[in-house]
């Protein structure tokens, strides 16, 4: 009998993402015991901070890749969102999986879409990503950071605390929650986040039994996008402090990757697109980085890193 534990955050969605890994692993293997280890991480022990203060996403990571290295878990269960561009060594991505809906979506008990909202409504999100580029939509959002499990968010909002709140369309729809979707938000609105909608399973890159085992759920098509869109991310050293995004699909057997550096205020939004062959994706992305850092990036980027 083959055995893998599974380190995995305790959030719903994380749980969620863990269990169906799980279910596939034994979809594809008749012989496998598998055990889901929950793993508190420091990013869900400081939800009252925001993001780009506490450290960025990496901190929903750490502990599951202690885990790893410590040989107390064999694979650990990401959102590819979360995934910090530089693995520590001994590490990797191996498997990918097919990806959900990569939008960003609006819920709301008042307006309709992101157009409706009116002047100085009040908008709850963390990501600067989304920030700056609805500043575009309506300058006059009020935006108020929004952190914790996706039903928390929501019951933020039910309770009255924000007129809208903005979320990744995967996780709600992974927990069955899409009739709360007010509006799915369009790529020309909003660019989605370096490997949104993507799960991504890491182990150690010495594991070959292991990789062997989790090689039948990766994606294809899926992992060559999100490389793409992380190869893009690292040229720009990226994460969540900054207001950078990146979507790629592959369409007449090439892939398209748009990628966009914004001004928090949404003052200015620079925004490219490369297309070229798969085999090449990898160089797609990285330059993509360079367009945008040759048409203003770089000064956006160095006043953030100030």
């Amino acid at each position: 009998m083959k055995k893998i534990k599974i380190a995995t955050r305790r959030s719903p969605l994380a749980i969620w993402q863990a269990e169906y890994v799980k279910k596939e692993l034994i979809r594809n293997h008749s012989d496998i015991e598998i055990q889901i280890v929950r793993i508190q991480t420091e990013g869900d022990r400081f939800l009252d901070a925001p993001l780009f203060d506490i450290g960025g996403k990496g901190l929903f990571i750490k502990e599951l890749e202690e885990a790893l290295l410590s040989k107390n878990a064999d694979i650990a269960v990401h959102s590819m969102k979360d995934v910090i561009v530089e693995l520590p060594k001994g590490l990797e991505i191996s498997v990918i999986m097919k990806r959900e809906d990569s939008r960003d979506v609006l819920i709301s008990n008042q307006y309709n879409s992101i157009a409706e909202i009116p002047d100085n409504s009040t908008v709850g999100t963390s990501s600067l990503r989304r920030q700056s580029q609805l500043k575009q939509v309506n300058s006059n959002i009020l935006f108020e950071d929004l952190r914790g499990n996706v039903e928390t968010r929501i019951g933020k909002l039910d309770d009255g605390k924000y007129d809208a709140i903005i979320l990744a369309a995967a996780g709600i729809i992974r927990l069955g929650l899409a009739e709360r979707i007010t509006e799915f938000i369009s790529f020309s609105h909003v660019l989605p986040a370096v490997g949104q909608g993507a799960i991504g399973i890491e182990c150690r890159t010495n594991d070959e039994t292991t990789q062997q085992l989790i090689a039948p759920l990766n994606d294809k098509d899926t992992s060559l996008c999100v490389l793409t869109e992380r190869a893009f991310s690292r040229r720009l050293n990226g994460g969540c402090q900054l207001p950078i995004a990146s979507h790629a699909v592959i369409e007449n057997n090439q892939i398209k990757v748009d990628g966009l550096v914004a001004r928090l205020d949404g003052s200015k939004v620079i925004r490219l697109q490369k297309i070229g062959e798969l085999e090449d994706a990898d160089k797609i992305g990285s330059s993509l980085a360079e367009a945008l850092l040759d048409n203003g990036a770089d000064a956006i980027l160095k006043d953030y890193l100030k």
